[in-house]
């Protein structure tokens, strides 16, 4: 058998279903004969034929990015999606699915099907693809002729040469009803529209009969940018010629076979097909003395119908569609009528997303106004230390202190030192930092791990990650406190740290996981804030180490996903530890690593980061638009659960690309930003507070705020900042922090 790569065509609007179908809600994702979706049921009835070998492919608008993803999550099935920038009809669109095809396997066919046909035999479906797979292999280009059941003027018709695999002699439109019957009484079958080829065969034939298509859709794949598991062509797609498969292929090749199949199909292509389904309806409904209706009602609205028949009842919140069955073709007609009657009902109304540069000033005034003043006053004691949490009262808990919280609120303070905040910030970070060097430090200057909420000591241990975060909580002051000599303590810190360090390879970590990436990840921010703020060349020499071993060690080469664990000799870890991945941790070091790009002029280090940056993507959950906590190696889903954290690294790893690049990844980097930012605001409460754990229902965890987050919303907010101060001067003044 023949490597198959199903392709599954997302295009169509459905418009003879409105007022269910509209543009951003076409029939294919909607459930209109059963529990699942119309592309559902057939990315379940292609998947098997892909095999170990082939891969599922859809191809769709970008418009309906996220009811792809969502719907393919919902099935837990994973696929190809190349999402097109505007709609050019099917050749464009097979063509560009196969090209991609052909760079994976040159000899693969390709089975073309469409997103929205009701075919309840699956496996009938297989065998006669796998069939006629075998003819595609061989060069021919292979229609699926479904043997009618009774003359439709609905469907256009093949005319075969003869009985069984043939070639066709003839396509022809939907005819009226008494051209139907004569057709069926010649043998004629309907086209379904489905097409099996070898991919480098239908590349051939698109290229000799249009011109310019070919060209196109190879530009746009070649300037396509990687979102996760999603490829957005390139403008270039949109100048490939606008004309179906049909026209430009099928009416002129010599290689068009047709084979007839005889299990159930329909197109569901209007409301009187939906009813001859038997699984059409649905909502609550109820009948005195009517027959053969099809009811579909939303969720709180109760239809009664009294004495009729053959009618289609269709309720949606804001449209109502009562039809003759048998004139289900004219819903049509109404759909016109109403693009001058009422173009707002044409498609479903929803609210405006947030622009990222709106969220950004509102941004500002959430940090200037609330979250600075609160973690400053109920979140800092009178002898300077800060509180490890914070009710969403506002009430103080009385928790244990952690060394790595009070260094990240020192940098926090500073840090808003930096950028102009007009408030206490240089007493809050100079008392904090006081109350961390009487309470925290050992004789040899390196911190403990944790203190009783009465200020004792009761954890002893000395860990890099908390020792990396009063390095670099001593950067961020060294600008704005000078009479701190921050810069010898943190030079001191590091090469206490460093003086039994190998020469070579990662540092160890005290605990669990001694030999782990997250620890030399806060290392590598220490390093880069001191050499930005101007520290000596050991701190350069530290970042360069470190990105050599991300790059050596941590990053697996095969996927560019970077690993946490890690055994003795920075192999990965065995088991479940080798193969946790964290989106945010792939965000994060991606920030890093651009930043480190920069400073280097290092563009295969970029790219790098970018790959880091498409590696976060796949853990961004369609459904809840936000990154999860955990994956596989393999892109699993291992923790659907979602923390504050990984949205602020988004939105940062995010902006800072966008602004080391001029060409089309720069929109997907803004739009990135822009949703990451708009999850991010799902955390943020108006008080200054935020949620921390977001569970798969998309309910938060009702518990405390914590302390630890501010040290990210900061750094978020800074590069928020930076990057569009630089792209948007127009918004300078909006995004201070004075």
């Amino acid at each position: 058998m023949p490597v198959i790569f199903p392709v599954i065509m997302c295009g169509g609007s459905g418009t003879r279903l409105w007022p269910a179908s509209r543009p951003s809600r076409p029939k294919q994702f909607i459930p209109l004969a059963g529990n699942r979706s119309l592309f559902q049921e057939t990315v379940e009835r292609v998947a098997p034929l892909a095999g170990a070998e082939g891969a599922l492919i859809v191809v769709g608008g970008a418009a309906h990015h996220h009811a792809i993803l969502e719907q393919l999550a919902e099935i837990g099935r994973e696929a190809v999606v190349l999402l097109e920038p505007e709609g050019r009809d099917s050749a464009a669109a097979m063509a560009t699915a196969a090209l991609w095809t052909r760079r994976q396997d040159p000899e693969a066919v390709n089975l073309f099907v469409a997103s929205d046909h009701h075919i309840p035999d699956g496996e009938a479906f297989r065998n006669a693809s796998r069939t006629a797979s075998e003819a595609a292999a061989n060069g021919r280009i292979v229609t699926l002729g479904v043997v009618p059941t009774a003359p439709s003027s609905a469907y256009g018709y093949i005319a075969p040469a003869s009985t069984g695999l043939s070639d066709i002699q003839a396509f022809v439109e939907k005819p009226d009803t008494a051209t139907a019957e004569q057709y069926i009484a010649s043998g004629y079958l309907w086209n379904s529209g489905n097409f099996i080829v070898r991919a480098d065969v239908l590349h051939a034939e698109i290229e000799q009969a249009t011109a310019g298509l070919t060209e196109a859709v190879t530009d746009a794949l070649d300037e396509a940018t990687f979102d996760g598991g999603v490829i957005f062509l390139g403008r270039r797609f949109t100048a490939a010629p606008k004309i179906s498969i049909d026209y430009a292929v099928m009416e002129k090749t010599k290689r068009a076979s047709v084979l007839p199949v005889g299990f159930e199909w329909s197109d569901l292509g209007a409301w009187d097909s939906v009813h001859a389904s038997g699984e059409g309806d649905v909502g609550l409904h109820v009948f005195e003395d009517a027959d053969n209706c099809l009811v579909r009602a939303c969720d709180g609205v109760m239809v009664a119908a009294i004495g009729v028949s053959n009618l289609g009842i269709i309720v949606e919140k804001d449209a109502v569609l009562v039809t003759d069955l048998r004139r289900s073709q004219d819903v049509k007609k109404v759909v016109e009528r109403l693009k001058t009657l009422s173009p707002r009902h044409l498609d479903f109304s929803r609210p405006p997303e947030e622009a990222l540069a709106d969220g950004a000033v509102r941004f500002a005034s959430w940090m200037r106004q609330a979250a600075l003043p609160t973690w400053c006053t109920l979140g800092q004691d009178a002898a300077g230390g800060f509180e490890e949490l914070l009710g969403q009262d506002g009430r103080r808990l009385g928790a244990a202190r952690r060394a790595r919280v009070q260094a990240r609120q020192i940098q926090v303070y500073a840090e808003a030192g930096r950028l102009g905040w007009s408030g206490p910030w240089q007493a809050t970070a100079r008392t904090g930092l006081d109350w961390l060097n009487r309470r925290f430090l050992n004789s040899d200057g390196l911190m403990r791990a944790r203190l009783s909420a009465a200020g004792d000591p009761m954890d002893e241990t000395v860990s890099l990650y908390d020792q990396a975060f009063l390095m670099f909580a001593l950067a961020t002051a060294s600008q704005m406190t000078p009479e701190h000599a921050t810069e010898d303590q943190a030079v001191a810190v590091r090469d206490r740290l460093l003086r039994d360090a190998p020469r070579s390879g990662g540092l160890v970590e005290a605990g669990a996981h001694p030999y782990q990436s997250n620890a030399h990840m806060h290392l590598l921010e220490a390093a880069l804030a001191w050499e930005e703020a101007g520290g000596d060349a050991n701190w350069s020499a530290l970042a360069d180490r470190i990105v050599d071993l991300a790059q050596s060690r941590f990053i697996d080469p095969a996927t560019g996903l970077l690993r946490e664990f890690f055994s003795p000799d920075w192999s990965p870890a065995p088991g479940a530890d080798g193969m946790l991945v964290e989106p945010g941790h792939q965000f994060e070091w991606a920030w890093l690593l651009a930043r480190h790009a920069r400073a280097r002029s290092a563009p295969d280090l970029l790219d790098v980061a970018w790959k880091l940056f498409e590696g976060g993507l796949r853990g961004v959950d369609p459904k809840r638009g936000v990154a999860v906590d955990a994956m596989n190696l393999d892109g699993g889903i291992r923790s659907a659960r979602a923390r504050l954290w990984p949205q602020t690294e988004w939105l940062k790893a995010a902006l800072i690309l966008a602004s080391l690049t001029d060409d089309a990844r720069r929109d997907l980097c803004l739009t990135q930003a822009a949703r990451a930012q708009r999850a991010m605001w799902r955390y943020l409460t108006p008080s200054g507070l935020w949620h921390d754990k977001m569970l798969e229902n998309g309910r938060f965890i009702d518990e405390p705020a914590p302390a630890s987050s501010f040290y990210h919303v900061m750094a978020a907010f800074a590069q928020t900042r930076a990057s569009l101060g630089a792209l948007r001067p127009d918004l300078v003044s909006a995004l201070e922090l004075s």
